[in-house]
C-alpha cells in the first residue's frame, strides 16, 4: 500500500465536514483536553502489561496440568498412542512438552500479530487497540478453561497459544507511540516505565496463579481451570481500567516550557522528521536495529531459559558447601540445590525488570546507540570471562554478572523503541515497533537452541557438567560483537526518505485536530489524586510481587 493510500484512508475520518461525535473507541474521541496530566498514561499501559506479562509465568501451571487426570501422579498415555490422538485424547495427562507449545506459540503470534497490525494500531489509536487485546488475552483464557475442563489441550493452544499471543502482539505494542508522544523530553523513561510492567507481569501472575490453585484444589481437581477463569476476570477489569485511561495528545504537543535541543547527544541520529512505516522497514537503518535487538536478545533470553539448570550445573554441591559435582549429590541434595536455583531466576527476573527502567531512562541521557554500545562492550567482556568466575568458585560474582547481563537484556526490548522513535520520528513508530519486534521472535528460537544444543554436545563428547556452559558463552560474546558492529554502523535516515510537509498534514486529518488548539500545557493540579490513585492500582500489585520474589531470592545468598 502506498504512503498516498494510506493517508487518503486515514483522511476518510470526519471527511464529510460533519459534526458527528466519534465513537467510543475511535482515536478523536480520545484526544486529550488543555490540563490534562500526562502522567496518568503510564499507568494505563502498566495495567495492560502486568496483565499480558503473566505469559512469561505460564510455566506454573505446567505440573499441575500435567497430573489433570491422576490428580497425585500422571497418567501416561499409552505406547501405540500417536502424538494426534493425544491432543484429543481425554483419558491421559498431557506432558511438559505438550504444553510447553503454548509458550512457543504466545510468542510466535506475538510478533506476527505486531507486525501485522502495527499500522492498523497507528490508524485507529491505543483505545481500540488496547480493547482488541483485552479481548483476546481474557477471552484466550476463558477459551483455555473449556480446553481444560474438558481436557482438550488443542482449545488450550488456540486460547491462549494463538487468540491469547495476538492480545500480547496488541497489548505489548499499544503504548509505545502514545508514550513517546507524551514525553518528548523522557522518551526511554516512558517506555522503560511500561514494557518495564511486561517484565514484572509473572512476578505479579505467578504467585497470584498458585494461591488460586492451591485454594481450588480438592480431590477431584488440581484447581487449574478455575484459576484460569478468575484471573481471566481480574485480568478483563485491570485490562479495561488501561484501556479506558489512554489518551493522546495533540499533534504538536510539548510539556509547557521544554524546548527541543537543536543538538543531539545520539550524534545526530535524532530527528524532528517522520518516516513512513512503508518506507522504514526498506532503510538500512531498520535492518541494522533488527540485527541489533535480534543479536542483543538471543545472548540474554538463550541464558535467561536456561538460568536454573545452569546454577545447578557449574555450582553444584558448592551451593551446599561441599565440593561434590552434579552427579554426586544425592535426591535431597539435588531437591535443595533446585530451590536455590530457582531463587537465582527470582534474582534474574528482579534485575530484568529493574534493566527495563534503568537503561531506558539512562539513555535519556547518553542517548540509545551509546546505550546500545555500553550493553555489547560490557556483555562481550561479562560473556567472556563467567566461565572463568565460575572455575574460581565465587558464587556472588557469578549471580552478580548474570544480574547485570540480564538488566541489560531488558534494557534492549525498553530502550528500542525510543531508538526507533529517534530515528524514524514519532509518526508511525508503533507501527515499525511491531514490525521490528519479528526480532524477537527469531531471537526466541534461535537463543534456547544455541543454547541447549550445544549443552548435550558437549555432554557428548564428555565435558564435565560444570564446563558445559564455557563454549556457549564464548559463542554468545562473539554473537555480541557483531551487534556491537551493527549498531556503530546506524547512520541517520536519507533525506528522500522523510514524509513530506503535506503528508504530515494530511496524516493528521485524523485527529481533527484543531488549528486554535493548545498545544502547551502543565497538568491541572486537581488532577493528583486520580494520578496517585492509578499509580497505586499497579504498583502495589507489583510491590507485592516484588516482595514475594525477594523472599524467594533468600535462599541463593541464605
Amino acid at each position: 500500500m502506498s504512503i498516498d493510500s494510506t493517508l487518503q484512508d486515514n483522511n476518510r475520518v470526519g471527511a464529510s465536514g460533519s459534526e458527528e461525535r466519534p465513537g467510543f473507541f475511535s482515536k478523536p474521541r480520545i484526544i486529550a483536553k488543555p490540563g490534562f496530566n500526562r502522567w496518568l498514561v503510564p499507568p494505563a499501559a502498566l495495567a495492560i502489561h502486568l496483565c499480558i506479562g503473566m505469559a512469561y509465568g505460564f510455566s506454573v501451571f505446567w505440573l499441575p496440568l500435567s497430573k489433570a487426570i491422576g490428580i497425585t501422579s500422571s497418567v501416561t498415555c499409552s505406547a501405540d498412542m500417536t502424538f494426534f490422538q493425544q491432543v484429543f485424547s481425554s483419558s491421559c495427562d498431557w506432558k511438559i512438552s505438550m504444553l510447553g507449545w503454548t509458550y512457543t506459540l504466545f510468542f510466535v503470534f506475538l510478533g506476527c500479530s505486531a507486525a501485522i497490525w502495527g499500522t492498523w494500531l497507528e490508524k485507529v489509536g491505543p483505545r481500540k487497540a488496547g480493547f482488541v487485546s483485552t479481548l483476546c488475552w481474557c477471552g484466550g483464557l476463558v477459551i483455555s478453561t473449556l480446553g481444560i475442563y474438558t481436557h482438550q489441550i488443542w482449545l488450550l493452544w488456540i486460547g491462549s497459544g494463538v487468540i491469547g499471543g495476538i492480545g500480547l502482539g496488541l497489548g505489548y505494542i499499544s503504548p509505545v507511540s502514545t508514550l513517546i508522544r507524551w514525553f518528548p523530553d523522557k522518551r526511554g523513561m516512558a517506555t522503560g516505565m511500561a514494557i518495564m510492567g511486561f517484565g514484572g507481569g509473572a512476578m505479579v501472575g505467578a504467585p497470584l496463579a498458585n494461591m488460586l490453585m492451591n485454594h481450588f484444589a480438592s480431590a477431584d481437581g488440581v484447581g487449574v481451570w478455575q484459576s484460569f477463569l478468575v484471573m481471566a476476570g481480574i485480568y478483563f477489569v485491570f485490562m479495561m481500567c488501561g484501556t479506558l485511561g489512554y489518551r493522546i495528545p495533540p499533534i504538536g504537543w510539548k510539556p509547557k516550557g521544554w524546548v527541543e535541543p537543536e543538538s543531539s547527544k545520539s550524534q545526530g541520529l535524532v530527528t524532528k522528521r517522520h518516516v513512513h512505516v512503508s518506507v522504514a522497514c526498506r532503510t538500512p537503518q531498520f535492518w541494522l536495529a533488527w540485527l541489533v535487538l535480534c543479536l542483543n536478545v538471543t545472548a540474554g533470553i538463550g541464558i535467561l531459559g536456561m538460568a536454573s539448570p545452569l546454577l545447578q550445573e557449574v555450582f553444584a554441591g558448592k551451593l551446599l558447601g561441599n565440593t561434590l559435582s552434579y552427579s554426586e549429590l544425592n535426591a535431597a541434595q539435588l531437591g535443595e540445590i533446585a530451590a536455590i536455583a530457582a531463587g537465582f531466576t527470582g534474582l534474574l527476573s528482579l534485575f530484568n525488570i529493574g534493566g527495563r527502567f534503568f537503561w531506558a531512562s539512562f539513555s535519556d541521557k547518553i542517548g540509545r546507540k551509546a546505550t546500545f554500545a555500553t550493553f555489547f562492550l560490557v556483555g562481550i567482556v561479562l560473556y567472556a570471562t563467567i566461565p572463568w568466575i565460575g572455575h574460581l568458585g565465587s558464587i556472588v560474582l557469578f549471580a552478580l554478572a548474570f544480574c547485570v547481563v540480564i538488566s541489560m537484556y531488558g534494557g534492549g526490548f525498553a530502550t528500542i523503541p525510543a531508538y526507533l522513535a529517534d530515528l524514524f520520528g514519532t509518526q508511525m513508530v508503533g507501527a515499525i515497533h511491531g514490525r521490528l519486534l519479528t526480532a524477537w521472535a527469531a531471537a526466541g528460537v534461535l537463543g534456547p537452541v544455541l543454547v541447549n544444543y550445544l549443552r548435550e554436545y558437549q555432554l557428548s563428547i564428555g565435558v564435565a557438567q560444570s564446563q558445559v556452559y564455557d563454549f556457549t558463552l564464548y559463542i554468545l560474546s562473539g554473537l555480541l560483537v557483531l551487534g556491537f558492529f551493527c549498531n556503530l554502523m546506524i547512520r541517520p535516515v536519507a533525506e528522500k526518505n522523510y514524509m513530506t510537509e503535506a503528508e504530515i498534514t494530511a496524516a493528521g486529518a485524523m485527529y481533527k485536530v484543531n488549528p486554535n488548539a493548545v498545544l502547551e500545557w502543565d497538568a491541572n493540579p486537581a488532577s493528583r489524586p486520580l494520578t496517585a490513585v492509578a499509580w497505586a492500582a499497579v504498583g502495589l500489585p507489583l510491590l507485592w510481587g516484588i516482595w514475594v520474589t525477594v523472599q524467594q531470592t533468600a535462599a541463593l545468598f541464605g
